[in-house]
């Protein structure tokens, strides 16, 4: 039985926003991968989806120990699917990696079009 409080953990979540379509970007693959350190390997953590509003919010709590979390979207399906095709495919997956710190949330949404793309840490 342990005395001690417990460590607390970040969080992670995010959001894609389509700024050319204004709507928000469904069913785009999202991975969580951690590392601890700036020189350490990355390590897959959770996978999701975005769902109909371009959430994915079911990203799994951080281990204690991470000092650096990254986030993987998988966007080349989505602009090769329905209307979007005409533009081609530039970005076919974006990568953010930022550092955490424990017991914080971190929530990073992505603003997308075809050519360019801008994250940020959001509430």
């Amino acid at each position: 039985m342990s005395t001690g409080t417990p460590a607390a953990t970040a969080s992670v979540s995010t959001h894609i926003l389509d700024t050319t379509a204004g709507r928000p970007a469904r069913g785009v693959p999202v991975t969580l991968s951690v590392r601890t350190g700036g020189a350490g390997q990355w390590r897959d953590h959770g996978a999701s989806r975005t769902d109909a509003d371009g959430r994915c919010r079911d990203l799994p709590a951080l281990p204690e120990s991470i000092t650096h979390a990254r986030l993987v979207f998988e966007t080349a399906d989505y602009f090769e699917s329905g209307d979007r095709s005409e533009s081609g495919v530039f970005f076919p997956e974006v990568a953010v990696a930022f550092a955490v710190a424990p017991g914080a949330h971190y929530h990073v949404p992505l603003l997308l079009n075809p050519f360019g793309y801008s994250v940020y840490r959001g509430s």
